[in-house]
């Protein structure tokens, strides 16, 4: 049995939504560089040049990527010899959300109630996810979600026999109703099977993916790479502005369903696709 105080949590955290807020990680920096080798429209290769520019001041200057700071998204993996003292686990995640935003005057999205709109000065409470792993280490991963992307998402609940196609028709719909709506080029997370719930949640644990990994499962990393391909020929690219990098990946995550469902999740992000991960 490891102990694990939460205030180390909390502190973790607190860091953790600052730098996801500041700084890509390594994998879509390198991704929106190749973009902007790879587009082919004037236009849209300005827009990348400037949404790199806007990377580098944010850097520098320790100013937000975007001004829309995300609503706190939190996966954790706990593993299964780990005990947590000092306090309430959930208490502790909020606090550092908290002290996140309030420290890293980032800006504070969320409402206490979803029709009454007031705000609760904090950007707490944070989405929380848990799952018990092996082991006696906690991942912590930390993905600040702006909802100009989060409102352009989807859940289709298709029939089996619409099958492949179906499900790809769905995910190209999806992201066609999106346009610019959700800030491209951006990425795509995807969740297939399950139930109406988990679907979603596979779809956000999906973005967490680094784009440049496919998933380990022959068909789903071809249609990955052929949904990838088609979405850049829709010519909606960079800003919405017309060009042929409209994504950057896509990543899909796949889970047993029903005999008679065929659920499926699409979660867009924009370029930034912010997110953080540290292992304790």
């Amino acid at each position: 049995m490891r102990n694990i105080d939460v205030k180390n949590i909390t502190d973790t955290i607190a860091e953790m939504c600052i730098e996801a807020n500041h700084f890509l990680t390594p994998d879509m920096k390198a991704a929106l560089e190749a973009a902007v080798q790879s587009e082919e429209a004037p236009l849209g290769k300005q827009v990348l040049q400037s949404l790199q520019e806007n990377l580098k001041i944010a850097g520098e200057d320790m100013i937000p990527i975007c001004q829309d700071t995300g609503m706190a998204v939190i996966f954790l993996e706990i593993g299964q010899d780990v005990h947590f003292e000092g306090g309430n686990l959930e208490d502790a995640i909020n606090e550092g959300v908290r002290r996140g935003y309030v420290d890293g005057f980032l800006r504070k999205s969320v409402v206490k109630d979803p029709l009454e709109r007031e705000n609760t000065k904090d950007n707490t409470p944070a989405i929380i996810h848990y799952s018990i792993v092996p082991g006696d280490q906690l991942k912590i991963t930390v993905a600040p979600k702006g909802f100009g992307s989060e409102n352009m998402s989807r859940v289709f609940m298709l029939k089996p026999a619409d099958g492949i196609e179906g499900v790809k028709n769905a995910i190209l719909t999806a992201v066609k109703e999106a346009g610019p709506n959700a800030c491209p080029p951006m990425v795509v997370g995807v969740g297939i099977g399950g139930t109406f719930e988990k679907c979603a949640l596979m779809a956000k644990q999906a973005l967490t993916r680094p784009v440049d990994v496919h998933s380990d499962i022959e068909y789903v990393a071809e249609m990955e790479k052929e949904l990838l391909e088609k979405i850049n020929r829709s010519g909606i690219g960079p800003g919405g502005l017309g060009g042929t990098m409209t994504a950057l990946a896509v990543n899909i995550n796949t889970y047993p369903t029903h005999i008679a469902g065929l659920p499926v999740a699409v979660n867009m992000c924009c370029h930034v696709n912010r997110h953080s991960v540290r292992v304790l």
